[in-house]
């Protein structure tokens, strides 16, 4: 079911309160950051970003298979962070999404933490 009164930022918000939970993640960086610095705003675990808000849209990082997967189920696409080179592990997922970004957030942050 898809909720359109709420913002991304908004989405992205009760996500990151939703994780923030876990002893291990630490949210975004309050204040002055630069924008163009990659993740700057992002969920992070261990030091490494596993999920942020980039132009209304959420970015997650997920194994190359399942990022494949998503993209041929129409269901995201590659994340291109604006130097036209699409990154195998990272999944954009507009806002039509419906309620699927928690649970691709959540995916992600298991993925990313299994990592170390």
């Amino acid at each position: 079911m898809s909720r359109p009164s709420i913002t991304p930022e908004g989405r992205f918000a009760e996500i990151v309160e939703t994780l923030a939970g876990h002893p291990d993640v630490t949210p975004p960086a309050q204040g002055k950051q630069p924008k163009n610095r990659f993740g700057a705003h992002g969920l992070k675990i261990h030091n490494h970003i596993f999920a942020m808000l980039v132009g209304g849209r959420l970015v997650v990082k997920l194994p190359r298979p399942r990022v494949d997967a998503l993209v041929a189920a129409g269901e995201g696409e590659r994340f291109d962070p604006g130097h036209g080179r699409l990154m195998k592990e990272w999944l954009a997922v507009g806002p039509a999404s419906g309620d699927g970004w928690l649970p691709l957030a959540r995916e992600a942050l298991e993925f990313v933490a299994g990592r170390r």
